[in-house]
């Protein structure tokens, strides 16, 4: 006999995955690790013998509850898995699952909408940050279809706004962990920022390369990403980190001068793996290094003065626009960002683990 879970598989952003109740888990937190392991099919480069897709961008899962805190309506855990590790790491957020988080929560009854259109607070665990996200609800019922559209993401859908409320240090101990706004670090001139994920930011031409390169090209390129990977590490420890040999951050970005009108260029690792586009979280810090003074981006980045600046972010497969607004006070601090995405429902109902992982 196997054992059968409830879920939603969704896609949140650019990215895809299934949703779950907490309580529909197991309580024991390794137990659960290796239920969302199965549901996966990792280790296992094509997790052939799950739900996974073979990418990290499609190895990810949600998982909600109501939330008992004051003014906050629903809590997210998010775990990234990888195709081929035996690993669910939950300390990193993920801005892409987060906008599936609300219809997943009304699809499976642990919300009910509040209009035309419904605002709910959500809380995310991974980082103790809070957003609010607001989605279509005509007629009581998520509505998926729209003429938002964002790169990465076929056709178009019913637009997702999602506002963050605190994203400054979301893993880190602030905004700049090293408390710089730019470092020198394993012989290059990096940015690291933590507004939303913990990022390092470079300038394509130090490793010589354009920063224009194929998402193919740049996966094929293993000097680059051991170079970029002994960065990585040196940047970890810079950051209060610690060794992140094992972990899925700091994510690594590439940026150059924008090519399509945007305000620059990127090509995002998370931390392996080219990105086809670029994480939510990952965009909101790149944006933030771009009206920061002093950044890696100075003199590369095209951004419109104000204190409220829309940053577009050019990425391998279209751009993502963030909008950021600065303390009038201290302009080198960031105080809200808000962004698009879109969700959809893809299949509901049931998904089997071996009795032998978790009896239920």
């Amino acid at each position: 006999m196997q054992t059968p879970i409830k879920t939603c598989f969704m896609r949140g952003g650019t990215s895809r995955g299934p949703f779950f109740k907490a309580s529909d888990l197991p309580a024991d937190m390794a137990t659960r690790d290796q239920v969302l392991l199965a549901v996966m099919g990792s280790p296992d480069r094509r997790q052939i013998d799950g739900l996974g897709g073979a990418h990290p961008l499609t190895s990810k899962v949600g998982i909600v509850s109501t939330s008992t805190l004051p003014g906050v309506d629903l809590e997210f855990l998010f775990a990234q898995l990888q195709p081929d590790k035996d690993t669910v790491d939950t300390t990193p957020n993920c801005g892409n699952m987060l906008a599936a988080v609300v219809p997943f929560a009304l699809e499976s009854g642990l919300l009910e909408a509040r209009g035309e259109t419904s605002t709910f607070r959500v809380l995310t665990l991974n980082t103790d940050m809070q957003c609010d996200i607001t989605v279509a609800t005509p007629g009581g019922r998520v509505e998926y279809e729209g003429e938002a559209r964002i790169d990465g993401v076929p056709g178009s859908s019913s637009p997702i706004t999602i506002n963050f409320l605190d994203t400054a240090g979301s893993v880190c101990s602030g905004l700049l962990p090293t408390g710089k706004v730019r470092d020198l670090i394993d012989g290059l001139e990096v940015s690291c920022i933590d507004n939303g994920m913990p990022l390092v930011i470079l300038r394509a031409a130090d490793v010589g390369r354009t920063g224009y390169e194929s998402v193919a090209e740049m996966n094929a390129d293993t000097e680059l990403k051991d170079r970029l990977e002994r960065l990585r590490i040196a940047c970890g420890h810079a950051m209060g980190l610690g060794d992140v040999t094992q972990r899925n951050y700091p994510k690594m970005t590439l940026v150059a001068p924008p090519r399509d009108g945007g305000s620059l260029t990127t090509r995002s690792f998370i931390p392996h793996v080219c990105h086809d586009a670029i994480g939510v979280l990952a965009a909101v810090t790149v944006a933030t290094a771009c009206v920061l003074d002093g950044s890696v981006t100075e003199g590369i980045a095209r951004v419109p003065g104000g204190a409220v600046r829309s940053v577009s972010v050019e990425h391998p497969t279209g751009e993502f626009s963030v909008e950021l607004e600065l303390d009038s006070a201290n302009p080198q601090n960031v105080t809200r960002a808000a962004l698009l995405r879109t969700a959809r429902l893809i299949m509901r109902g049931e998904v089997m683990v071996p009795s032998a992982v978790w009896k239920g």
